[in-house]
């Protein structure tokens, strides 16, 4: 999943973008509401986590460029040290999802964001399934048929981001986005090995196959009809 951090204290923000690549998340960080305009206009996100006091726009304003430009919406979580019931308010009024007041607990920004990641994608839990493909988000394992699968970092990010979506065709550069942030490289075709790579896992084992291609726009995993 991809992350945008929007943070100008340069200790907490690579602290925060340390901790969650650690976790598995793809981040891009900033230190000003500007860059965060930058990035949000190149890049969709899966969240964006901002802080409300910013040099160059404050929070407010890049959550407003995020709603006016975005093709659906993106969690947002306001991390802040205004801590008034005002604020909150204010923040939440503006669109945001959540509201986190510093200090806080690194676990539990990690909570609020899966909370907000979750109920953007209409889950009501953090187990995704497809058929008898399950992938637990907080233990990180995947099984099919009750079988484990070991999958590599790259192939996990992969099928979260398909089930995450499900029934949703995405195209190779929302994946590869998705996965690889800016390192991704539109022209290669790094985003189908991966693809064989989970396939070889997922699907030759078992008569049902359950990602699927869509010629000239990407991949779709789905329940077979």
């Amino acid at each position: 999943m991809h992350i945008l951090i929007a943070e100008d204290e340069p200790q907490l923000n690579a602290m925060l973008a340390k901790r969650l690549r650690e976790e598995g998340y793809v981040v891009d960080s900033c230190l000003s509401g500007t860059e965060a305009m930058d990035y949000l206009a190149c890049s969709e996100y899966d969240a964006a986590i901002l802080d409300i006091m910013m040099p160059g726009a404050d929070g407010y304003q890049v959550l407003r460029y995020l709603r006016s430009k975005e093709t659906r919406p993106t969690p947002v979580l306001f991390l802040t040290a205004l801590d008034g019931v005002q604020e909150r308010v204010a923040g939440l009024d503006a669109g945001a999802d959540d509201y986190l007041v510093k200090p806080f607990a690194f676990e539990e920004l990690l909570a609020r964001l899966r909370v907000v990641m979750r109920r953007n994608s209409g889950l009501v839990s953090n187990v995704l399934q497809v058929a008898d493909l399950t992938m637990d988000l907080d233990t990180r394992q995947v099984s099919r048929a009750g079988q484990e699968v070991d999958l590599s970092a790259k192939e996990y990010a992969i099928l979260e981001c398909l089930m995450r979506n499900k029934g949703a065709v995405l195209t190779r550069e929302k994946i590869g986005s998705s996965v690889w942030g800016y390192d991704y490289m539109g022209g290669s075709n790094i985003v189908d090995v991966y693809v064989r790579y989970l396939r070889r896992k997922l699907d030759e084992p078992f008569e049902t196959k359950l990602i699927q291609t869509v010629r000239g726009v990407g991949y779709t995993i789905r329940e077979p009809r």
